[in-house]
């Protein structure tokens, strides 16, 4: 009898770990698909400014209707609740893309990527300082594993310069991509609807790159005409709504929900799976071939990951 009684509540946190995990590819994957998509755009015209602005600005719009709906059902959040939401969008959507094109602009773009993706040793620093709890060994060592995927997987044999400047945009951007962990999680008291915070969060965003964008800090122009994609010549529209609904509203959403069923730690190392679902979609999208090198650390990745997410269990 007991085992019938207990059996749901030890069963319940896996499934929930499991779906979660679902999410996490799922929104990395959406992610990833913005790279291929800008850079259709990209060559064409735009700058990667305009790109991010229409990116979440488009976001922010897709969803104001559904978010209107759901505050005249539930009323309006908490002081508390909204200014969450406008850091998350200042912090995790806005900065956190400002600091990474200003650290391309000094460093190549692995490089930046490499800083960028020091967010789940971050996360580490953090919970460890935040909850007085040493984290357990395999964590470190997934997290060893997974890092050096990531440095496989960004191929950097081709040399690398290191710029002051550029580092410190880097880290910042790391720091920023934490932030996205942080905030996305539940938090105290009634938890912010995902699609309350990705709304806010987009528009937001969109406000403040789009100022940096007005005031010189980043260029920013945009242009009509046909560009490629997966070897088909397609209209300019047809990229930027692919960016807008699967790289901004889908990618948001579900990696808000990843986080709230994984917890943050757990959500940024799956979050590293982006990186290899950026070399599928270069092959796909871009005719790129990914190196054996690149192959290898994509194993290593998801090795990392998948340690991760078992001690977390």
């Amino acid at each position: 009898m007991s085992t019938l009684t207990t059996a749901p509540e030890t069963v319940a946190p896996v499934r929930r770990s499991g779906t979660g995990l679902l999410f996490a590819l799922g929104s990395s994957a959406a992610f990833a698909l913005s790279g291929p998509l800008a850079r259709a755009l990209l060559t064409i015209g735009w700058t990667p400014a305009a790109v991010v602005t229409v990116r979440i600005g488009g976001a922010f719009l897709v969803l104001l209707i559904p978010c209107l709906l759901l505050l005249r059902r539930d009323g309006l959040p908490s002081r508390r609740q909204s200014g969450r939401a406008v850091v998350y969008g200042v912090v995790a959507v806005a900065l956190a893309q400002l600091c990474y094109f200003s650290a391309v602009q000094y460093l190549s773009v692995g490089v930046a990527l490499l800083l960028e993706y020091l967010a789940p040793v971050l996360l580490i620093g953090w919970h460890w300082a935040h909850s007085r709890r040493r984290p357990a060994t395999p964590v470190f060592a997934g997290a060893a594993l997974a890092l050096t995927g990531l440095v496989l997987v960004l191929d950097l044999s081709s040399g690398v310069t290191l710029n002051p400047i550029g580092v410190l945009w880097g880290l910042g951007a790391a720091v920023c991509l934490s932030g996205y962990f942080i905030l996305s999680e539940e938090g105290g008291g009634v938890p912010l609807s995902p699609l309350l915070l990705t709304t806010v969060g987009t528009g937001v965003g969109a406000a403040v790159i789009a100022a940096a964008g007005l005031v010189g800090i980043l260029p920013f122009a945009a242009s009509t005409g046909l560009t490629t994609l997966a070897g088909t010549t397609l209209p300019w529209w047809v990229p930027l709504a692919l960016l807008v609904l699967v790289a901004a509203v889908l990618a948001y959403l579900t990696g808000i929900v990843a986080v709230r069923r994984l917890g943050s730690s757990v959500a940024s190392f799956v979050s590293l799976s982006e990186v290899i679902f950026a070399v599928v979609f270069a092959v796909i999208l871009l005719g790129q071939r990914p190196s054996l090198t690149q192959l290898l650390g994509g194993l290593l990745v998801l090795a990392g990951i998948a340690v991760v997410q078992r001690t977390s269990r």
